[in-house]
């Protein structure tokens, strides 16, 4: 019988298995195609509209601009010259081909845990897919931060090469849990506060973070703006669709479900979300101030004119559609960056393949002042169960000015 070559579309790219590759080999690659979803290679890597792992839109740090490479085989423009031990080396340590250092956008510090099956399965699937010419100009930075020598000094007061360690006294999915959570997945990169130079604080792992414009919430076990009201059926369809009876995924976390975690099997989703439901504690935090009467009065007022209608007048939303106000931990977060922004900005939430409709919240910035949009989130983040920190003028404010072109 003739042997046929194979090709499989994954994710956004083109897996090309040849006729004359073993079934090891075929194995590997398909693999390593899994890991680059845990990875969500292609949501950094890969621009909208671009050719797949070519090169992606600028991340925009605290530091500066810094845009991903290009990750395909090309010898030009991508990694094509590189070998698996330096690509290796770069998942490990943050040190690339030519002994060139690489920033933590580049989630090496928690890649570097890693296993090197893993690793290498990923090395594997990246040599297959279509080599684009792209050149990237990558760093973006201004002098000094430039100078990627300084990264010598941040890998020595920030990073520790470290690999993962099972917990003997866990069960085998809490680890596979965690081990994806910390590693391949790098959840904490985004949802880790970080300290002035940008590290993880390590002390409040997964305890909300700024990035990009967006508020990374409170991923732990916490009632008040964590996942404690959240079951574990609850995080697996969110991560697995998109959507559920307390959130609908928008902004990077979309980006997220569309490219990653709605790619994941379901084992790994269950165990992801053993993992971070043992998190910190199931216990609220202590209750902020009551923000003052006729805040809270004109708040209401604001809200019954232009949100009621889709939210409900108790807050209880409506289904898929429009996610639920009331008893929200995403609603309550420290932090009310996510929530201006999307009433200034309106927001599209995700498209899976298991929930393909995309509710949209229309922007409200042509019609609110910021006092006003301060007002409503007060309001909201102080009724039907919920206690937040009142929002000022000026947080609306900040959030706008970002918006500007």
């Amino acid at each position: 019988m003739r042997k046929l070559g194979l090709t499989l579309a994954v994710g956004t790219a083109t897996l090309a298995l040849s006729p004359a590759m073993g079934a090891d080999q075929a194995d590997q690659i398909i693999r390593g195609q899994y890991q680059a979803v845990l990875g969500d290679c292609s949501g950094c890597h890969t621009r909208p509209g671009g050719k797949p792992l070519a090169g992606g839109l600028p991340l925009e740090t605290p530091f500066g601009a810094l845009v991903p490479p290009n990750i395909t085989p090309d010898k030009e423009t991508g990694i094509g010259n590189w070998s698996d031990a330096e690509f290796r080396n770069m998942m490990k340590t943050g040190i690339g081909h030519d002994g060139v250092r690489l920033y933590p956008a580049m989630p090496y510090p928690a890649y570097t845990r890693m296993t090197d099956q893993d690793i290498a399965d990923l090395w594997a699937y990246l040599t297959t897919v279509e080599p684009v010419s792209n050149k990237v100009e990558a760093n973006q930075l201004p002098f000094p931060l430039n100078i990627r020598l300084s990264m010598w000094g941040w890998n020595l007061l920030n990073f520790k090469q470290t690999d993962f360690t099972p917990d003997a006294s866990k069960s085998a999915e809490w680890n596979r849990g965690a081990y994806i959570v910390q590693g391949p997945g790098h959840c904490g990169t985004c949802h880790t506060p970080k300290s002035l130079l940008g590290a993880d604080k390590d002390s409040s792992f997964l305890q909300g973070a700024s990035l990009q414009g967006w508020f990374a919430p409170d991923i732990t076990n916490n009632a008040q703006t964590g996942l404690g009201k959240w079951s574990e059926d609850d995080l697996i369809k969110y991560l697995k669709t998109g959507v559920n009876a307390h959130s609908i995924a928008s902004g990077p976390m979309a980006e997220a479900v569309e490219n990653s975690t709605s790619q994941m099997t379901d084992a790994d989703l269950k165990a992801v979300a053993t993992y971070l439901k043992s998190l910190g504690s199931d216990t609220g935090n202590a209750q902020p101030a009551k923000p003052d009467e006729a805040r809270m009065a004109t708040g209401e007022a604001i809200y019954r004119d232009n949100c009621s209608a889709c939210h409900g007048g108790d807050g209880a939303g409506s289904g898929v559609l429009f996610p639920a106000l009331a008893d929200s931990s995403i609603v309550a977060q420290a932090n009310p960056e996510t929530l201006a922004r999307v009433i200034l900005a309106g927001s599209q939430a995700v498209h899976t393949t298991q929930a393909p409709t995309t509710p949209a919240m229309p922007s409200l910035a042509w019609r609110l002042k910021d006092q006003e949009i301060a007002d409503v989130l007060t309001y909201v983040r102080n009724s039907w169960g919920n206690a937040a920190p009142a929002v000022s003028s000026s947080d609306v404010a900040a959030v706008r000015k970002e918006l500007v072109p």
